[in-house]
């Protein structure tokens, strides 16, 4: 499908900086399998109210993508419902074949897409819920301000059925997080379950694709789903780590210390709250891990940025245990720009390793064996 992409940004934003937005922007479009034909900023330092992009910017874009044959304008920011709400009415004024989401929208799209247990897909419903649910109030307040056509009846009608759609949303919110709590409970049995067996926790965080699932993959050989795609993984997968072997005294057998390793999703920019709190069940078990590995891609250049707003979603979401930061995806890198990363991260004592080639693995193991103790 043909995509169109618009955002605004400051005046004063630098350009590498306009630039790494745009680009995940349209690598979120790329891994639901869309293809970006058209992309435009739009410099303001104030967003439009009523269309977020401003009218002109907005007439553009649907001209050129009705000439395109394009079939989406993804506006990337999170709009007010009531933004959203006015820029597909324009569209549907104009009998126009596109259709308008926000940054939000394509995200949980994506969410969908890769949702397989039970347990995902209801919360993918549910933060689905918490995002449209403000945008069908609005269109129900527009609907009662409009009155249906002016009639009074109408109004008290449209009214009505806003009361309607609210509380049929605010139950069916309620029964999915009855049904999320039993899986919490689940999995709450099963720590506790592992804490009576002395069973240590390694749980992996990061930012999307930074290349956690592959380091799952060469620490338990699991073999989960490892790919170049933003939100490969959302649910928790759950694999076994031999730290290292310790000859017993029978027969010459070999045992090893094993440790439970845990991966997760992974967090983006300007993820809003009720998407972190939906998703906060499988986010569980490395908040109660040991320790926590924090994956970063040492060849992006928007290196720093992402560790920060990884460490802040952790705390705001109430990790606070020991962390190693691993820093994978060395063999992108030169030697002497891995050696200058070292020194300008030196504080955080980093591991650096390449999950693909397996370099640095067994430090990082070491690592994990002395902080476990």
């Amino acid at each position: 499908m043909k995509i169109i992409i618009v955002d605004i940004a400051p005046r004063n934003i630098k350009t590498e900086d306009l630039e790494a937005r745009m680009t995940e922007l349209e690598s979120l479009v790329s891994t639901y399998g869309d293809t970006v034909v058209v992309k435009r900023i739009q410099k303001r330092d104030t967003p439009d109210y009523a269309t977020y992009v401003g009218t002109g910017k907005l007439e553009e874009m649907i001209a050129v993508g009705e000439e395109l044959g394009a079939e989406r304008i993804i506006i990337g920011n999170i709009l007010k419902p009531a933004q959203i709400y006015h820029i597909n009415e324009i569209l549907r004024e104009r009998k126009s074949k596109i259709q308008a989401w926000d940054r939000i929208d394509l995200i949980l799209k994506i969410f969908d897409q890769h949702a397989h247990s039970p347990e995902a897909k209801l919360q993918i419903e549910l933060a689905s819920i918490r995002h449209m649910g403000p945008r069908i109030f609005g269109m129900g307040m527009e609907l009662s301000r409009q009155g249906w056509g002016g009639s009074g009846a109408m109004r008290g009608l449209g009214e009505t059925n806003t009361e309607i759609m609210k509380r049929h949303l605010r139950d069916h919110e309620l029964k999915i997080i009855e049904k999320l709590e039993k899986y919490a409970k689940t999995r709450s049995e099963h720590r506790k379950s592992r804490k009576r067996k002395n069973l240590k926790t390694v749980g992996i965080v990061g930012y999307t694709n930074a290349g956690k699932s592959t380091l799952m993959n060469t620490l338990t050989h699991k073999w989960v789903l490892a790919e170049d795609k933003l939100f490969a993984t959302l649910g928790t997968s759950v694999g076994k780590m031999t730290l290292k072997k310790q000859e017993s005294w029978e027969w010459g057998e070999y045992r090893g210390q094993e440790i439970l390793v845990n991966d997760t999703i992974g967090f983006i920019r300007d993820l809003p709250p009720e998407l972190i709190r939906a998703f906060s069940s499988t986010l569980e078990d490395s908040i109660e891990a040991d320790i926590l590995l924090h994956v970063v891609d040492a060849s992006d250049p928007k290196v720093i940025e992402k560790i920060d707003i990884v460490d802040t979603t952790l705390s705001n979401i109430g990790a606070e245990q020991p962390r190693i930061y691993v820093f994978n995806k060395i063999d992108n890198m030169s030697e002497l720009a891995t050696l200058m990363m070292r020194e300008q991260f030196a504080e955080l004592n980093p591991i650096f390793i390449s999950a693909v080639s397996k370099r640095g693995i067994e430090e990082l193991k070491e690592r994990i064996g002395e902080m476990m103790g």
